[in-house]
């Protein structure tokens, strides 16, 4: 259970990444920054293999997750891999900083993060590490717009604050308004959520979804009443006045619908999810598409979590069942699942996406725009 909490809390903490050359210190600057050895550290280029992540309370910033990342200069089969994650790291991280050896400057490949930063709108900054190399008297190269940048050494931690303070007034502002329940939840009202509990629910706790909107709920100054859909009709009854709302699994959703009367709203943990998370407009669109799906046509189910699978399992077993009920065709189903999400999305009919509750919303956006810019139908 703790382990789900914390991917939780990552889930919804500032992504800060470290990208750069091999040799640039990256993961020295890390471990000055953070105050402990979260990454090798060694002469030897290229020892950072794999992308390190790690959630972290970070002064004066607050909750964040610290992403040391591979040398983007990186050669051969394996490099090309790295360079690669290096790449897919980007799509989940809300604020980059490029770590650049003072002694070298900057190169084509830093230009060329530069570039991506720049065209996936990540604020970001320039760290010139090694500043104790080449003297107080250097200066910063100019040029690069308007590009923060400062003079650090991971070695001596000289700029070292004033390196987590330009984080700092770089880091995205969140909007405390922005919550699961937005706007459906005033002070003193009541919702009624609706949490089976069959073989697949984990055992002794709730998912993240249905945690988050308890949550949510009461930073609204609302109550929750919880329940099975088996006791529906006594939750509904014990109330004094009907349920601002009441919110369903979705997988019961067609039974708990017939017990909901009409005049009180009625919503899923997905739908308020994909709303959340920001692609709920495009999930309600690419809902015809699956009425039209034809026999043979591949579906991707991609999750961004990993966990194991039990009998009837949602994403394996029960929405490809529905899938082929509603369509009557005989589809082919591929999964994926944690962040490998496929860049080529062409060969699918459709990507059926869970509610990203694992992963940073802007990692939720870029699959989407994936499958939006390659004409692919895209819901949860």
């Amino acid at each position: 259970m703790n382990n789900d909490l914390n991917a939780l809390a990552s889930a919804n903490r500032i992504h800060i990444g470290f990208f750069g050359c091999r040799n640039a210190g990256k993961s020295s600057l890390v471990n000055a920054v953070t105050g402990q050895d979260l990454a090798v550290v060694s002469e030897v280029r290229g020892t950072t293999t794999d992308p390190v992540v790690k959630a972290m309370e970070l002064l004066p910033l607050g909750p964040v997750v610290i992403i040391d990342t591979p040398g983007f200069d990186d050669t051969g089969m394996l490099g090309g891999l790295r360079v690669r994650k290096t790449k897919q790291i980007l799509n989940r991280t809300d604020l980059a900083v490029l770590v650049v050896d003072e002694m070298i400057g900057l190169t084509r490949d830093d230009e060329l993060l530069l570039s991506l930063f720049s065209s996936k709108k990540i604020p970001h900054l320039i760290a010139f590490n090694k500043c104790d190399l080449s003297g107080t008297q250097a200066g910063i190269p100019s040029g690069y717009g308007q590009v923060p940048r400062i003079r650090v050494s991971a070695l001596t931690g000289a700029g070292i604050y004033e390196l987590k303070e330009m984080i700092g007034s770089l880091m995205p502002k969140e909007d405390p308004s922005h919550t699961v329940t937005q706007n459906l939840i005033s002070p003193g009202e009541c919702a009624v959520l609706v949490c089976p509990i069959d073989k697949a629910a984990p055992k002794g706790r709730l998912i993240m979804p249905q945690q988050m909107t308890i949550r949510s709920i009461m930073d609204a100054g609302g109550m929750a009443l919880i329940t099975r859909e088996s006791e529906l009709p006594q939750a509904l009854g014990t109330l004094s006045k009907p349920p601002a709302i009441v919110i369903t699994d979705s997988q019961v959703f067609s039974s708990v619908s017939r017990m909901v009367p009409e005049e009180i709203p009625l919503t899923s943990f997905s739908i308020l999810m994909a709303r959340y998370k920001g692609f709920l407009e495009t999930a309600v669109k690419a809902v015809n598409a699956i009425k039209g799906l034809k026999d043979h046509d591949r579906i991707l189910m991609a999750e961004g979590c990993t966990h194991h699978r039990q009998c009837g399992d949602i994403g394996t077993v029960k929405i490809p069942g529905w899938l082929r009920r509603c369509s009557g065709a005989d589809l082919e189903i591929e999964t994926c699942s944690g962040k490998d999400f496929p860049e080529d999305l062409t060969p699918y009919a459709a990507v059926i996406h869970c509610g990203g509750c694992m992963i940073t919303e802007r990692e939720v956006m870029y699959r989407m725009n994936c499958a939006n810019d390659q004409g692919v139908p895209f819901t949860n």
